[in-house]
């Protein structure tokens, strides 16, 4: 891989953009969660700074989703709300979030921004919450339409649970079908320059100038599931406001202060120190050399600085560090080619045997297919008819002369070696006699044995 100086260039006016943009606004962390390497909370049992509650189910913290109502049963309901106010008038909210469920499953959900943290009483949903003052988003299948997202105010006097018509008292809608998407959903709401806009995976959904939301409200999070239920997962809750605002939060004066007196002394004691450094070395110009240039500059409110030398003196060793660290990566990018350049030699170097071992094996196989072919040549180009008719003249005149001469073989064999009658007539007067006398024998022995009576 291989950059060149415009490659660079770019890459540190991009990251120079991104830092002021950065600078520009920012998240407050005590009212956000899973914004960071997106995981929600670091133990499984609870999101610093929000407290879960429910209505026959808590709703479930995973490591990077919370599950506010559960795929089954259906009737359930479960909330987050914020433990610490919003204290900025300007600010932007963003909720990633998910639903899905059966085919004609049902339920809503609700971001709330009401002036009491109602964590121990549970609004899981706008048609049964009481009087409250505050505003609610509410994303619901309203009348049919496959889904809304819908703006309600109240000021405290109304009482929502009995109202007689609530869907008429909005202030503000859009269509949007987020039911079982697939992917998530991002509702973001803001109140910015005196004007309240809401728009839904980027798209506008309603804006307004006639609304002015006071400090000091809690934001929430609820969702409630019908009989047939849908299942309503946060992903993410972001909460984030521009840098014309301190990030700390009122309770925190005292610590702001100090942070911004250190601030303002880390700067004071870096622009003297490239002061005295300058005057030391007086053939310098206006530039300061490599050494002078400070290796990291801490950071600094924009309001700590004042005349425009100290900014653009704060800006150009910012810009010239940025440099300074391209550089070093560049630099890194280069000693990595050549080690990568030096291994792919060395590997070569260790292939090389092995080609030589494979052409070796090559030339025996190309020697086999010669051999193979020469034969095959020689035994097609030769005539074996008459060698084969030879051999099978020869095996019929072997079976004829067998056949010829059988019988008067075995007729010499029967004539001249047959018995005579004679030896016959020897044998069965021989059988005889030895008959006769083994009969009498019997007899004589019968008669010689003494007698027994009874």
């Amino acid at each position: 891989m291989y950059l060149n100086s415009r490659t660079l260039r770019s890459a540190a006016w991009t990251a120079i953009a991104l830092s002021a943009s950065a600078r520009a606004q920012y998240v407050i962390d005590n009212l956000s969660f899973g914004h960071k390497d997106g995981t929600i909370s670091p133990n499984l049992r609870g999101i610093p700074h929000f407290h879960a509650t429910g209505e026959g189910y808590v709703p479930e913290i995973l490591s990077d989703r919370v599950i506010l109502t559960p795929p089954y049963p259906g009737n359930k309901r479960g909330a987050l709300w914020a433990e610490d106010p919003l204290q900025h008038g300007e600010w932007t909210a963003e909720l990633s979030f998910r639903a899905s469920g059966i085919e004609r499953g049902g339920g809503n959900l609700q971001i709330w921004y009401t002036k009491d943290s109602q964590k121990n009483d549970i609004p899981s949903s706008l048609y049964t919450a009481s009087k409250f003052d505050g505003l609610v988003l509410m994303v619901d299948q309203y009348e049919g339409r496959g889904g809304s997202v819908r703006g309600f105010l109240n000021d405290g006097s109304v009482d929502f649970r009995s109202h007689h018509d609530l869907d008429t008292m909005s202030f503000g809608q859009c269509n949007y079908a987020y039911r079982n998407l697939g992917r998530l959903s991002v509702l973001k709401f803001s109140q910015v320059h005196g004007h309240f806009e809401v728009t839904i995976d980027g798209n506008p959904c309603f804006k307004t100038d006639k609304i002015r939301l006071p400090t000091g409200y809690y934001f929430g999070i609820s969702a409630a599931s019908a009989e047939n239920p849908d299942s309503f997962e946060a992903h993410k809750f972001v909460v984030s406001t521009t840098n014309s605002h301190t990030r700390e939060e009122p309770n925190h004066q005292q610590h702001q202060q100090q942070a911004v007196h250190q601030q303002q002394n880390a700067y004071e004691q870096n622009r003297h120190q490239q002061e005295g450094q300058r005057q030391n070395n007086p053939h310098s110009g206006a530039q300061p050399t490599l050494g002078e240039i400070p290796q990291m500059l801490s950071d600094v409110l924009a309001g700590s600085i004042k005349s425009q030398a100290d900014q653009f003196a704060d800006l150009h060793n910012r810009i010239q560090i940025i440099s300074h660290y391209v550089n070093e990566i560049h630099e890194k990018i280069d000693r990595e080619n050549n080690e990568n350049k030096q291994r792919f030699d060395e590997i070569m170097r260790r292939l090389t045997p092995l080609d030589d071992k494979t052409s070796a094996m090559m030339r025996n196989i190309e020697k086999v297919e010669r051999v193979s072919m020469e034969v095959q040549r020689d035994l097609e180009s030769k005539d074996f008819k008459d060698m084969l008719r030879t051999v099978h003249n020869a095996i019929q005149d072997s079976h004829n002369s067998l056949t010829s001469g059988m019988p008067v073989a075995m007729a010499h064999i029967v004539g001249s070696q047959k018995p005579s009658i004679m030896t016959f007539l020897f044998i069965a007067v021989a059988v005889q006699v030895m008959v006769v006398g083994a009969y009498m024998v019997y007899k004589k022995r019968r008669h010689g044995a003494p007698k027994k009576y009874l």
